[in-house]
């Protein structure tokens, strides 16, 4: 067992839940273009890029626009999301998630984001929280979408490590299949059924710690071992 030496985050349904700004927006617009999509829609969206995204929601409405159409209606979209997130502050930060940032740093651990947003800088400096990350790999920098690995592979080296050594903290089907197939120790956050396929679920980050994740997955590898 490689000992952990960084630690990956996701973004949205991780550390904050901007899913519900995301929803609204992805609505607004489809509003517009004279259809609805509901919430169980909007899951499919966890993780992915806003150009796919968007491909997605235009599917649902059976419309078709030109690839510089599709642009607009994809700025109109973020502009919408980018004003319901501008008043984003440390009230919006999940269970646990500031705590277990804490207790990274202070056990001299690196930090990475691995996150499709295009918009987490703001949001992590809205929260007070952009500091504590030591590399920010974002739908800024990356070329491909989660089930890909691509945004682990990249967080892993920015911070100098193997992906063996790293963890990787998701709530989405996509990103913990992206996360396995990087080579990365998957802890899915949320329902235990829906992210099966990680190496282990947490509900939440509340209550958790480094401690409690090093002895997790060395009762892991005990298990694999026999």
């Amino acid at each position: 067992m490689n000992k952990i030496k960084g630690y990956i985050f996701d973004l949205d349904g991780v550390i904050v839940d901007t899913a519900k700004y995301h929803y609204n927006s992805w609505r607004t617009l489809a509003n517009k273009l004279g259809f609805d999509i509901t919430e169980e829609q909007n899951e499919n969206l966890k993780g992915v890029s806003r150009k796919e995204s968007l491909e997605y929601i235009l599917s649902i409405g059976g419309i078709s626009f030109s690839d510089k159409e599709k642009i607009k209606l994809a700025e109109l979209k973020n502009s919408w999301y980018v004003e319901s997130i501008s008043n984003m502050n440390d009230s919006e930060l999940l269970p646990g998630a500031l705590n277990l940032l804490k207790d990274i740093k202070a056990q001299k651990l690196r930090i990475s984001l691995g996150s499709a947003s295009k918009n987490s800088v703001r949001i992590l400096k809205s929260t007070g929280i952009y500091d504590m990350f030591d590399a920010i790999i974002d739908g800024t920098k990356t070329t491909e979408s989660k089930p890909h690995p691509q945004v682990f592979l990249m967080g892993a080296e920015a911070l100098k490590l193997q992906p063996e050594e790293c963890v990787v903290f998701e709530d989405s089907i996509n990103g913990v299949k992206a996360a396995n197939d990087g080579g990365f120790i998957s802890i899915g956050v949320g329902s235990e059924t829906t992210l099966n396929h990680a190496n282990f679920v947490l509900p939440d980050l509340s209550g958790t710690s480094v401690k409690k994740i090093e002895k997790r997955i060395s009762n892991m590898y005990q298990i694999l071992d026999k």
